[in-house]
């Protein structure tokens, strides 16, 4: 197989100069695709020209194929690249009048590979004639080349203009290192039901991509059980990404009226599904402007999929989150085979981005509350083609089994990698099959180890709480204190003659302290009547809140009622794990520093994080001082001996 596809890149080599390297795969795999559809239709080509001509509804033709020959496509022309190659003249329109008479559910394949548009440039720049020769040359037909061995051929090439080049790898390429480990993780519990006869397994990926999340779940529920049905779903928003998932599922022998386009996000395309096992690799980071409008109105309207919350615009990771855990088979009590799992990739943002009560808070709290998150892996950095951040794999199941109920296992992975020969992008570690099956290891062993946590929902929670301290202020008005209260808007809005009387009053008042608001607020109102005006609330407000400085020698500000009046700018905020008590934690954290200080529990908001880092953080203790200084003192020798060579 690597052979054939050694073959296919050497073609599409043939077109340096007018590709570059990273558009190959664009110029390549439609005509790749083609041909295999061909050798597919090839044994039954008559028949199905006859039953296509007599019968020109397509969904009474698409059941008579899917009954008859086990197909799910056709192609209304008698052309083939053979006989397009007899009339070099017409060849670019022959060629694309022949993939235009594919079913609809395969034509728009070359719309999206743009492939009208390769066509005429290849013919422009002569190489058309050529390319089609040596792939008419290509025997595809599956009793040479099975869907198996074609769909390894396709990942192959896929693969290699994924990454030919630095820029744009990885960008709708998820490596397959990672795949396999997100897919032993989610495929774990249900080794056992997946090896039984008869068994039918449906697998969906809402960012499907090049297709590769679902060629490799796929492929592992087949090695288990080559008997198992599996059927596979996806949505894709770029257009090429989209042609050559559907491409590879053609390859592979599926139906592939279940690979939509669009954006999920925006409009589900399987909104009326669910499924047993789901798989994504959103973007990180991503914002959801695009389809915020949808987005939103679902949330208002309630029943939908982002009941949890609403994450900041420019982050739309917890959305897919929510969005599969609503494409989950459903649970059912008492069923040992019921429910679904998930696994997702996303970077650090999801774990503790925003406070108590935020969006992305709230959607953790229902997560966890719920008791829908199994497990999160850190994986270690450099894995990916297009970045080297830190990223995690969320494993999510709405029927966990009885002892991980009510539990979240946290497993660091950091350290499992495998030093790659080349780097591909940012990526220059791989995940090699011992680190998988340790990790793998890890998690069905469930146990507290050095590398891994089994944690409660407590663990995670936390009550954010107000802390007030009471308003002492002091007044002693001076020059600039009164130019600042004159230009306070209550007061800028009464007219001049006002406005004079009050600059009066109150420079009157400066040289004299007051320590006690209620008094120099009697004294303000005194002056002010001496001279003619009677100061509105808003008014004497504004005058004392800018004249006004925090002093805790100052008696303590009492509102009309007698209740002590906060001072905002001592506000501040404590968190309260829920395995505190907020008592207990304010008696000792908080009023042996501030002793007059209380609680508003009118503001207690409760928040979920998950601190990976900080749980599985080890203290590593600073070098002896001693040794410090000997190597201070030996740089320092160095450096001279150096110095006395150059001036010598």
């Amino acid at each position: 197989m690597s052979s054939l596809g050694n073959l296919i890149w050497n073609i599409a080599d043939q077109l340096r100069g007018v590709y570059k390297p990273a558009q190959y795969g664009t110029a390549t795999l439609p005509f790749l695709i083609l041909r295999r559809m061909e050798c597919v239709l090839a044994d039954h080509r008559d028949e199905i020209n006859a039953m296509a001509a007599s019968t020109p509804n397509d969904m009474v033709l698409a059941a008579k194929l899917r009954k008859q020959f086990n197909l799910h496509f056709w192609n209304r022309t008698n052309y083939t690249l053979k006989s397009l190659l007899g009339d070099p003249e017409n060849l670019a329109e022959n060629l694309i009048d022949y993939t235009a008479g594919f079913s609809a559910n395969v034509a728009d394949i070359f719309d999206r590979f743009g492939f009208t548009e390769t066509v005429h440039k290849l013919d422009e720049k002569d190489r058309l004639y050529l390319v089609v020769g040596q792939f008419t040359d290509i025997d595809l037909h599956p009793k040479r080349v099975t869907n198996a061995d074609m769909g390894q051929v396709f990942e192959h090439l896929i693969f290699k203009f994924s990454t030919a080049s630095n820029e744009t790898a990885g960008e709708h390429f998820t490596p397959r290192d990672a795949i396999r480990l997100i897919v032993d993780l989610v495929l774990a519990p249900d080794d056992e039901i997946l090896s039984e006869a008869g068994v039918v397994r449906s697998i969906y990926d809402p960012t499907a991509g090049t297709g590769g999340m679902l060629s490799v779940a796929e492929e592992e529920i087949l090695a288990m059980n080559p008997r198992a049905q599996v059927t596979l779903a996806g949505q894709e928003l770029n257009d090429e990404s989209y042609a050559i998932c559907k491409s590879d599922m053609i390859a592979k022998g599926h139906a592939v009226d279940a690979i939509r386009l669009g954006d999920t996000l925006y409009d589900d395309k399987h909104y009326d599904q669910t499924f047993d096992y789901c798989l994504s690799n959103p973007p990180y980071g991503g914002d959801w402007k695009a389809s915020q409008a949808v987005v939103r109105r679902e949330h208002e309207i309630g029943g939908g999929r982002f009941d949890a919350g609403l994450p900041r615009i420019s982050d739309g990771q917890t959305l897919f989150l929510q969005h599969l855990i609503s494409k989950l088979r459903p649970a059912k009590a008492g069923a040992k085979d019921s429910g679904g799992r998930a696994g997702i990739v996303l970077n650090g943002s999801p774990l503790f981005t925003g406070g108590a009560g935020s969006g992305e808070s709230e959607i953790r709290r229902w997560l966890i509350e719920s008791d829908l998150i199994d497990c999160i892996v850190a994986l270690p950095t450099n894995m990916f083609y297009n970045t080297g951040i830190a990223t995690y794999v969320w494993v999510l199941d709405n029927h966990k089994p009885e002892e991980r109920r009510g539990k979240i296992q946290l497993i660091d992975a950091t350290a499992r990698w495998t030093k790659m020969r080349k780097n591909l992008g940012s990526k220059n570690r791989e995940i090699g099959d011992a680190d998988r099956d340790a990790i793998a290891n890890l998690y069905e062993g469930f146990t507290e180890t050095e590398h891994c946590k089994i944690l409660e929902p407590a663990d995670f929670g936390y009550w954010e709480i107000t802390v007030e301290q009471p308003l002492r202020l002091r007044f002693a008005p001076d020059a600039e204190l009164v130019d600042a209260a004159l230009a306070a808007k209550a007061i800028t809005k009464l007219d001049q003659d006002e406005q004079g009387k009050l600059r009066t009053a109150l420079e009157s008042l400066i040289g004299q302290t007051w320590m006690d608001r209620a008094e120099f607020i009697q004294d303000l109102k005194k002056a002010a009547r001496e001279r003619g005006v009677a100061p509105s609330a808003a008014v004497v407000k504004a005058i004392w809140q800018a004249i006004g400085v925090h002093d805790d020698d100052a008696v303590v500000c009492t509102d009309n009622k007698g209740n002590v009046e906060p001072d905002t700018d001592l506000r501040d905020t404590e968190l309260v794990p829920f395995r505190d008590d907020i008592e207990s934690y304010f008696e000792r954290e908080v009023l042996p520093h501030v002793p007059d200080a209380w609680i508003d529990e009118s503001k207690t908001k409760i928040g979920y994080e998950i601190p990976f880092t900080r749980l599985f953080y080890k203290y590593v203790p600073p070098r002896p001082l001693e040794e410090i200084d000997a190597d201070l003192e030996r740089v320092t020798a160095e450096i001279i001996e150096l110095l006395q060579d150059v001036e010598s």
